[in-house]
């Protein structure tokens, strides 16, 4: 498959994601906005940080009155993940060349990682797919960001829609994809465990990076090399 058709391939499997992408990127352009954010700083702050949970994080903490150190390192926190989705994902990106692959991995969220992982399991990823199915989610976050914000003033309070649920939603269908039976299972629930305790009894947004940890060293406990957890 050339790599227009890859290309091309790549923008269809991320395409029903788009669609969860534009509420929720429009409701944080108007929580932005009514934060005293102009419709291009929505955009850039969209284009450049690129971290859905860590820029809500970043708006609701920043009318707590927070020291900017603490702010910085609260969405340190919230993206630490993406390190996570990094060296999972590096694994399939063997044969790319090193400047590609450090451009490409910017664009890297948890929608676009877990269909690289699937699609990982099926034929390899190239360039032009990951191109294909991560710089789009990219383009309409940071469009729709604007857009929100220009609208802002005028919808109101969107967050008594539910839409910020469509993140979840959408990512827990992703997740199906992967499901192979009761190991499976035990990776979810541990993360989902450990994401909750921690929550609960850590202050900050640790739990984050400890769910990712928890089923990581779960997956890895189960593993037995036939690539069936």
């Amino acid at each position: 498959m050339n790599s227009r058709a890859e290309f091309k391939q790549g923008l269809m499997d991320i395409a029903p994601m788009l669609l969860a992408y534009l509420p929720i990127a429009a409701l944080w352009g108007t929580i932005a906005a009514a934060h005293g954010f102009s419709p291009m700083q929505a955009l850039l702050m969209s284009a450049f940080v690129y971290s859905g949970a860590a820029q809500f994080v970043a708006l609701d903490l920043g009318t707590t009155g927070i020291t900017l150190d603490m702010l910085v390192l609260a969405v340190f926190t919230m993206s630490l993940r993406h390190v996570l989705m990094s060296a999972s994902v590096s694994r399939h990106m063997q044969a790319f060349h090193k400047g590609k692959a450090s451009i490409l991995l910017f664009w890297l969220t948890d929608e676009a990682w877990a269909l690289l992982e699937r699609r990982a399991l099926q034929r390899p990823i190239t360039p032009a797919y990951f191109l294909g199915a991560a710089a789009p989610l990219w383009m309409c976050w940071s469009l729709f960001s604007a857009v929100g914000a220009w609208l802002g003033k005028t919808m109101g309070d969107t967050s008594a829609l539910g839409l910020d649920f469509a993140f979840a939603a959408m990512f827990i269908a992703v997740l199906a994809g992967f499901w192979k039976g009761a190991k499976t299972a035990a990776v979810l629930i541990v993360s989902a465990l450990v994401a909750v305790l921690v929550k609960i009894y850590v202050p900050g947004a640790w739990y984050i990076l400890s769910g990712g940890v928890g089923g990581m060293l779960v997956a890895a406990a189960l593993y037995r090399g036939d690539g069936d957890v």
